[in-house]
């Protein structure tokens, strides 16, 4: 399949107008101008960018993965690739033993199944002082045996843990997991600086959703948010979906961390592409009004209701760059760099990589969307 299109945004350039040749799942040729031969698909005056990959998502299309069915993991895979996602982390919420074990278990073999490209779990190992959208009576400090149960029942799938540095046994626990091949991400934290920089130390290379659900910055103690940002090693998760962050800040923390590690997320509930009303995350009643997901009855954000394509979208529009900069900008951000955090094979076009595209209109809404070189109805 030959595929023609104005403008084509890899990792590394873009092609306007470029072409891209799909055999199978795989892409196999791309170019600028004009290819030989005749297109099987003329897009036309479109930008064509990688399949977007959230590393941090708790599920849409009123489906959750916390509730570790079938039928709700496949609600939420199909809203988020619908809107450009062709690469996802489940994430969980901080649960109770049992129920962890029973989650780790249904999602690996959806990952197995290749429904899922990995799990993360947010929790349980989090600050009681910073726990937003988590059920207070399942947090608790990281015991070995613990971690231990829940990596032999992920069987290799899970990709990242976000753990409060603070707690009592956590520095080891970081290392643990990291030497179980995860990813440690520091959040939900009240760390203060130094106890931030001693779980990078330990082994720690994300942040998870920098500055929500964390200590705040001060002058005299710069705290977590500090330590994340200035060790080159860290991947920053920022939500861009307009509610979570001041757009400034996200334009900041960019210039702040350069173009290679910032990570978008949606950190998206049950509530993503549906309308306002009632929903539950994990163990938590969620209201939603105007799009914004609250814990029920508190002022707390309970995760968002954002795709990866409005995040695209807002850092495209709000990065300060014109617009081709900006667009590389914003394929590295919700591309290239959680797919190169996660370890996967995915989030650039490149000859031998996965046939994952986007297809966006000039208002850089989703237009169509390839998936392993099959479109997405």
């Amino acid at each position: 399949m030959l595929i023609t299109a104005e403008r084509i945004v890899t990792g590394t350039e873009v092609l306007s107008p470029g072409w891209l040749e799909v055999t199978g799942t795989v892409v196999t040729a791309l170019g600028a101008g004009v290819p030989a031969g005749t297109p099987a698909h003329e897009l036309g005056a479109v930008t064509v960018v990688p399949g977007f990959v959230d590393m941090h998502t708790h599920g849409g299309g009123s489906g959750a993965f916390p509730e570790a069915t079938a039928e709700s993991s496949l609600a939420s895979r199909d809203l988020h690739r619908r809107h450009g996602t062709t690469s996802m982390i489940a994430s969980l919420v901080a649960a109770h033993p049992t129920d962890l074990l029973r989650q780790v278990g249904v999602l690996t073999e959806q990952v197995q199944d290749g429904l899922l490209a990995g799990i993360h779990l947010e929790g349980p190992w989090l600050s009681a002082q910073r726990c937003g959208a988590h059920e207070p009576s399942a947090l608790r400090d990281p015991e070995p045996s613990e971690i231990d149960r829940v990596f032999a029942a992920g069987k290799g799938t899970i990709r990242m843990v976000t753990i409060a540095p603070e707690l009592h046994g956590a520095l080891p626990a970081i290392r643990r997991i990291s030497d179980a091949g995860a990813v440690a991400a520091i959040g939900h934290t009240n760390a203060s600086y130094e106890e931030a920089r001693a779980g990078i130390e330990a082994g720690a290379r994300a942040a998870t959703h920098l500055f929500n659900a964390m200590r705040p910055l001060h002058h005299r103690e710069p705290g977590p948010i500090t330590a994340l940002i200035e060790d080159p090693r860290v991947t920053i998760e920022l939500i861009n979906d307009g509610v979570h962050l001041h757009p400034a800040l996200y334009r900041n923390a960019t210039k702040w961390v350069g173009p290679d590690r910032v990570a978008l997320i949606t950190d998206a509930m049950a509530a993503a592409g549906m309308s306002d009303g009632a929903y539950t995350l994990g163990a938590l009643d969620v209201d939603v009004t105007d799009g914004v997901a609250r814990v029920a009855g508190t002022s707390t954000i309970a995760g968002s209701t954002a795709t990866m394509d409005l995040v695209f979208r807002n850092a495209v529009l709000g990065s300060g760059l014109e617009r081709q900069a900006a667009l590389q900008l914003a394929v590295k951000q919700a591309s290239l760099n959680p797919a190169r955090a996660m370890g996967l094979n995915a989030g650039d076009l490149v000859v031998g990589g996965p046939a994952d595209l986007v297809v966006l209109d000039d208002d850089l809404r989703v237009a169509r969307v390839l998936h392993q070189g099959t479109w997405v109805e």
